[in-house]
């Protein structure tokens, strides 16, 4: 409906690609116009299956302006393959982007991120260098090599240079001291404003800290036998046996892969947590952001949602009217106690401040979150555990364990392990579900404004 919000998930599998239509937001030479967002286009997926068709479906929705499809805004929540590899220049030929915001941390030039540059750049060339010894991994180390690849490189040109380039625009890196000035949306009108509640402007300092510091010491002696060019079992050094030298290379690669996965958190943790207020509802978009009690500063690498509560309280603390669920319905990227112990921990605070419980039946007016998943076959995501929580706490639940078919589920990695239990209570929607049963490749949820704005 036209007075509507209008958010729609595509189902990309394990990744996240999200449009945001705000109606009669834009102001353009006097004409008033529905405000077009895309907020991160990428997947986990091999090939093109699922963004080409996402970005297919989703140009008809944009206004046509001189032979090009708008987008009034892209926003890239982090330097992840499942948020950016969708921006392929030549997918976007046809598309004018007139505003690109990027996260703080993927600004080379960001003055309080040298040490997170750092060690995203040693990591990089570990996994590289893993990737081209050619050891046979587990499926899981393997994907942690994957994330290393040539598409994270490809993506980060396209976004800084490329598509900057086509469409005559700067991109804009943002963090909590970003301003409406700084934003640039020079066309948006009316009751909406966009608020950064994340990443912190300095980095290093509460998403590293003295941790940070330390491990990168730790991991660039560690890495060494790593990072050099592969050697052949003939050029290992006289004084150790070949069996002691292949030991020595495996737990070399096990520090770069440990510390790999530190540099992923580090970089979920500098994801774009965006709060739109439009009138009178908030939103809330958090890309891959994660928790980490308790909160530290300076010591430690803190999550963001930590780092947020503690430094943008004013802003986050308060009923949402809309969660993107972050990290696919990962257990660490949803603030909560996973323990499910009843104790009361900063995180639970946190989703009890954004989320809290009905004091009876959630009213359909209730607050709505969706989750852009794909149940993996050796990781817990999504959560289901977590999924129920939310359930709890969201107005568009659905119990999706009675409308599966027999052959469907047996399509579910890991059902037993995952899903089984509790695939049968409410849970927020989800878009690899919401495709299976419905068959409808994306999540629509319209959000209403509240009576008087």
């Amino acid at each position: 409906m036209a007075d509507k919000l209008l958010i729609r998930a595509y189902s990309v599998r394990c990744g996240d690609c999200i449009y945001v239509r705000i109606p009669d937001a834009r102001i353009k030479d006097g004409n008033v116009d529905d405000f077009h967002i895309l907020i991160d286009c990428g997947t986990k997926a091999a090939g093109d299956d699922f963004l080409k068709p996402a970005l297919d479906l989703l140009k008809p929705e944009l206004p046509l302006e001189d032979g090009k499809h708008r987008l009034d805004l892209v926003v890239v929540s982090h330097g992840h393959d499942d948020h950016m590899k969708g921006f392929d220049p030549d997918w976007f030929e046809d598309v004018a982007i007139e505003n690109l915001w990027l996260s703080a941390a993927m600004n080379p030039e960001h003055p309080q991120a040298e040490l997170a540059h750092a060690f995203h750049d040693l990591a990089d060339r570990a996994m590289v260098n893993v990737a081209a010894r050619g050891v046979a991994l587990s499926p899981a180390l393997q994907d942690i090599v994957d994330r290393y690849g040539i598409n994270p490189k490809g993506a980060i040109k396209a976004l800084t240079e490329t598509l900057p380039q086509q469409n005559g625009i700067d991109p804009v890196y943002l963090h909590t001291e970003s301003t409406a000035a700084d934003l640039e949306l020079d066309t948006l009108q009316g009751d909406v404003a966009f608020h950064v509640l994340g990443p912190d402007i300095n980095i290093d300092f509460y998403y590293g800290g003295d941790e940070l510091a330390a491990d990168f010491q730790t991991f660039s002696k560690a890495a060494a036998g790593v990072i050099g060019a592969p050697q052949s079992p003939s050029a290992r050094p006289e004084n150790i046996s070949a069996l002691d030298f292949l030991r020595l290379q495996s737990r070399m690669m096990s520090n770069a892969f440990a510390y790999s996965e530190e540099n992923d958190r580090l970089i979920n943790n500098t994801s774009i947590m965006l709060l739109m207020e439009w009138r009178g509802r908030r939103l809330l978009f958090v890309g891959d952001a994660e928790w980490d009690d308790p909160f530290e500063e300076g010591t430690k690498a803190n999550g963001a949602w930590n780092v947020a509560w503690n430094k943008q309280r004013a802003k986050l603390d308060g009923r949402l009217d809309f969660l993107k669920v972050g990290h696919h319905g990962s257990t660490n990227s949803t603030p909560w106690n996973e323990d499910e112990d009843g104790t009361q921990t900063e995180s639970s605070t946190i989703l009890n401040a954004i989320l809290p419980l009905p004091a009876g039946n959630m009213p359909a007016s209730g607050p709505k979150a969706v989750v852009s998943t794909a149940r993996t076959p050796y990781k817990p995501i999504p959560s289901s555990a977590l999924m129920v929580e939310l359930g709890k706490r969201v107005a568009n639940t659905e119990t999706y364990g009675p409308l599966l078919t027999p052959s469907q589920i047996a399509g579910l990695p890991n059902y037993a392990g995952h899903e089984k239990a509790l695939l049968g209570q409410p849970q927020p929607q989800r878009t690899d579900m919401e495709a299976l049963v419905t068959g409808t490749p994306y999540v629509d949820i319209e959000i209403k404004p509240v009576a008087g704005h």
